[in-house]
């Protein structure tokens, strides 16, 4: 399924028109008699609202709550576009709430807060968090967003993610998990390069020291990120190396692994040459690649390689991720998304990937998907995902404590996610 193009006038008409925007508001209650008028507003409406005076969980079985998103930015790290204010974000936002609705049928509003500062941004998320079961943070800046992030993490008791830092960590990993088993190699003896040192790199780097990579190298626009440094913030200085490691070339030798987060060019073939055999070269710049998969492979035929590109094989998308954790967070409210959460994403997406694909996934994408070089990430349009992956990390969220859901059935919950997207499908076992 190769990319499609569109043009600057294409994407303008598809915002706009009669009703201008991605995204309305649906009433899901029978309102056509005066009697409906009472139950959903005065004075039928009063009975909730005191039901939840006395017991405030009782706005998850009252209310939208139990399955509404926030999408909240200040939009000063837009895509690929940088820091373009509030207002100039609510397209990506509103976009961001339409793949939350269809890929795994949850609500979601846009809420763009125009300021920069880190304790009125957070006041207002806090503030306005009673409305939502879940905060999905969205393109704001590093380092901003890791203090934004943690402080209301530590504030809420719902599910708080920082896609743009998570979303690639978690996808990243399950294509690493899964390109080690092609390439015979363990997660523990893996050497790691990670090109780029902002929101995503942090995150990917401690998701991956998380799951048993001992040896990463992380390098920002100024180099090797070492402990003889003195320009590094609290975030890069978790992963200073040694100070013998201190060029890009020294880094980049025997490493099995490339991560690139960064921009076009900020590594190249001369530094995958450097690199063990078969190695696993992840260039994730949008749209352009830090380098483009035939370059690797002029160096390294035998490559395996993913892109942020939908043209490419092996995308690593964002949207394989968090339409999925946050499902599963919510339906077992958990109070936050733990990184074991997170991990068991990972695992679930590696573990989809290497099975059979269904027949309907391999006509859409007018090829047979085989686990294997060039297929080890699921797609997006796999209906099995809300089963697979939130199914694990609701489990995950019931092992570490933080579900407030007491009796949990996974398999009647996996069942009944996966006939909520797809009637007619059949849930698939281990």
């Amino acid at each position: 399924m190769s990319q499609a193009k569109t043009t600057d006038q294409e994407a303008l008409d598809y915002h706009a028109g009669e009703r201008p925007g991605k995204l309305a508001t649906e009433v899901i209650k029978p309102f056509a008699s005066q009697k409906d008028l009472s139950l959903a507003y005065t004075p039928g409406v009063a009975v909730p609202c005191l039901a939840i005076e006395q017991e405030p969980e009782d706005a998850y079985r009252y209310t939208s709550k139990a399955n509404l998103i926030g999408v909240i930015s200040n939009g000063t790290a837009v895509l690929g576009l940088g820091d373009i204010g509030a207002l100039a974000s609510k397209p990506v936002m509103e976009g961001k709430a339409v793949l939350f609705k269809k890929f795994a049928d949850l609500d979601a509003y846009d809420i763009e807060v125009d300021t920069k500062d880190i304790a009125r941004f957070c006041d207002v998320v806090e503030a306005i968090a009673p409305t939502f079961g879940g905060i999905n943070l969205e393109d704001i800046k590093a380092p901003e967003c890791f203090e934004i992030e943690e402080r209301l993490v530590r504030r809420l008791d719902i599910p708080v993610m920082h896609d743009d830092q998570h979303g690639t960590a978690v996808i990243s990993a399950a294509g690493i998990l899964n390109a080690c088993r092609i390439t015979d190699r363990t997660v523990e003896a893996l050497h790691v390069v990670i090109v780029g040192a902002g929101a995503a790199a942090i995150s990917c780097a401690r998701l991956y020291r998380h799951m048993g990579v001992r040896t990463i190298y992380m390098i920002d626009s100024q180099g090797v990120i070492h402990n003889g440094r003195t320009d590094l913030n609290k975030y890069k200085q978790e992963f200073a190396c040694d100070s013998h490691v201190t060029t890009q070339q020294a880094a980049f030798e025997n490493a099995d692994v490339v991560v690139g987060l960064s921009r076009p060019g900020s590594f190249g073939a001369d530094d995958i040459a450097l690199m063990k055999e078969r190695p696993i070269v992840f260039a994730l710049a949008n749209p352009t690649p830090e380098i483009f998969p035939e370059e690797v492979r002029k160096v390294r035929p035998n490559a395996i390689i993913a892109t942020g590109r939908s043209d490419f094989p092996n995308q690593v998308n964002n949207v394989l991720g968090f339409p999925f954790i946050f499902r599963g967070a919510l339906d077992v409210r958990a109070s936050a998304i733990t990184t074991e959460m997170k991990m068991a994403a990972s695992e679930a997406l590696a573990r989809l990937a290497r099975r059979e694909a269904p027949a309907y996934l391999n006509e859409l994408y007018g090829t047979t998907l085989e686990f294997g070089p060039e297929y080890i990430i699921p797609k997006p349009f796999d209906k099995r995902l809300i089963a697979e992956v939130s199914g694990a990390v609701a489990a995950a969220a019931v092992r570490s404590g933080v579900a407030k859901v007491k009796h949990f059935d996974i398999d009647a919950y996996r069942e009944a996610l996966l006939h909520r997207i797809c009637p007619e499908c059949t849930l698939e076992t281990e």
